[in-house]
């Protein structure tokens, strides 16, 4: 397919959250995986101080290996944001984005409101559904609502904790008790994340916490397994084969943001997750549920526990911009179930354009 044939895809990567180099090697993964013959890639990056850059500093953001996917001369001497303007000054308009950031700013339903005031489609879920997915305090409000059981929590602000801390500590033991999971309301990658086995612990768990949110969630500490689908679609959205984590380091009390990117080899994801036939379907179910309680679209990865002593499930959180790294789980697991990263990708590029194709309709019948 000839340069005027294909479509001028823009993936966006970097940002100003503490996830900005967990984007960049997902960036990495989405540029090497993507068809050259049918997209040319247009790099776009954020950096740390939320600085929009094009062209070849976009491309100097990324590791070596994915700048060699990239075309030698990497396009682009707009500023990034006057290039998804689509009324600008640049001749050559971007197709789709995909906006490969996570975390605030990424995930949250901020740079998803620019692509719609912009009309520019985009891969993955839209304002709302970000922004709940994001909010782990309202997203379990929507997963309580939509049936799904879930593990006992709660949460408060950073202004009640430091005005009341004692008061603080007795409400989350009393409620809750120990072992728990203490954790900023709006965050991933387990960024943030503290275990805490008695009120001193907790006290430096909430202060960690605290740093990243101005609410805290807690949720009581339970042995399980955890399990992840991927889910990609529309309104009747695919569930993949499940996966699961195993931990090899029982020293771990759970994995943290270095064991889930680090490779330190205590422990691996495994794909399809060893459970039966009925849990695998019921997983399936839960995760599509899931998915529509937040009114997703394109794409999600849901994680779930179940109880070792019962197997019980219960679900835990949903991600509308997962992680898609070479150790991910949500690439991991489409592989498994028919789809390696690159038809994926095809596929979550024409779920796009058929949402934008659907909100443009909608707009005509507004006029």
């Amino acid at each position: 397919m000839d340069m005027a044939n294909k479509l001028r895809v823009g993936v966006i990567y970097g940002g100003r959250s503490g996830e900005h180099e967990v984007s960049l090697r997902s960036a990495r993964s989405v540029i090497e995986a993507l068809d050259a013959d049918k997209y040319e890639v247009i790099p776009l990056g954020v950096t740390r101080a939320g600085r929009w850059l094009a062209g070849a500093a976009a491309k100097a953001l990324l590791p070596p290996e994915a700048q060699k996917a990239l075309p030698e001369k990497a396009d682009g001497t707009a500023s990034a944001l006057a290039t998804l303007n689509p009324t600008g000054a640049d001749a050559a308009q971007l197709d789709v984005v995909i906006p490969v950031l996570h975390g605030t700013y990424g995930e949250d339903g901020t740079i998803q409101g620019m692509f719609e005031m912009a009309g520019v489609p985009y891969v993955g879920c839209g304002v709302l559904a970000s922004a709940c997915g994001m909010d782990k305090v309202t997203m379990k409000v929507l997963f309580k609502d939509a049936g799904l059981p879930m593990c006992r929590h709660t949460w408060f602000l950073r202004s009640a904790w430091e005005q009341e801390r004692a008061a603080t500590l007795r409400r989350v033991a009393d409620e809750i008790g120990f072992p728990c999971f203490v954790k900023p309301a709006n965050l991933g990658s387990s960024v943030g994340i503290s275990r805490a086995t008695d009120e001193a612990s907790l006290a430096q768990a909430i202060d960690l916490a605290a740093r990243y949110d101005r609410r805290i969630l807690v949720e009581e500490g339970l042995d399980i397994r955890e399990i992840e689908v991927a889910v990609m679609g529309n309104d009747e959205p695919l569930a993949s084969l499940p996966g699961e984590y195993i931990v090899h380091d029982k020293s771990n009390a759970f994995l943290d943001y270095t064991e889930k990117y680090a490779g330190t080899g205590h422990n691996e994801f495994v794909v399809p997750a060893p459970i039966s036939p009925e849990l695998t379907a019921q997983l399936q179910a839960m995760a599509k549920t899931a998915f529509k309680a937040v009114d997703g679209a394109g794409l999600a990865r849901v994680d779930f526990f179940i109880l070792r002593n019962t197997s019980e499930l219960l679900i835990n959180e949903i991600n509308t911009m997962p992680g898609l790294t070479d150790v991910s789980g949500w690439p991991k697991m489409w592989a498994a179930s028919g789809y390696p990263l690159r038809q994926a990708l095809d596929k979550l590029i024409e779920l796009a354009l058929e949402r934008h194709a659907e909100k443009a309709r909608n707009e005509v019948g507004l006029v």
